[in-house]
């Protein structure tokens, strides 16, 4: 199953650990899901990365390590790819900060993971939570 990753499910397993990490864990082992995310979602990651520290129990290796496992699994796909659907997906998405999921969403007819539970407040991507 093809799935546009949101920035806020890369928090969910580097800060918790919990149930989103363990579905990467998981998949890992059994590909059941082909990640994918607009190119710029690891440079947000990158940018709150002191910010990431702050609120986990992990030292920065720890961290760094974790996100390099999580980024190995996710494809990013460039902005040019689906530029564009972005006026449609402006007009879908719930939150304008995640308009580039959206689009990328509806050019790739898959849904998107987000933890963010506005973003199921449309009716044109189907949205799943951990």
């Amino acid at each position: 199953m093809l799935l546009v990753i949101d920035a806020n499910v890369i928090f969910a397993a580097l800060i918790a650990r919990g149930g989103t990490f363990r579905v990467f864990v998981t998949n890992r082992i059994l590909r059941k899901f082909r990640f994918i995310a607009p190119e710029y979602l690891f440079i947000e990651i990158h940018e709150h990365f002191d910010e990431i520290i702050t609120k986990t129990e992990l030292s920065q290796g720890e961290l760094k390590a974790v996100l390099n496992f999580l980024e190995e699994q996710i494809e990013t796909i460039p902005f040019e790819e689906f530029d564009d659907v972005y006026d449609e997906a402006e007009n879908v998405s719930p939150d304008p900060d995640d308009v580039p999921y959206f689009a990328l969403a509806l050019k790739m007819n898959c849904a998107i993971w987000s933890n963010d539970r506005m973003l199921r407040e449309q009716n044109a991507v189907k949205v799943y939570t951990t």
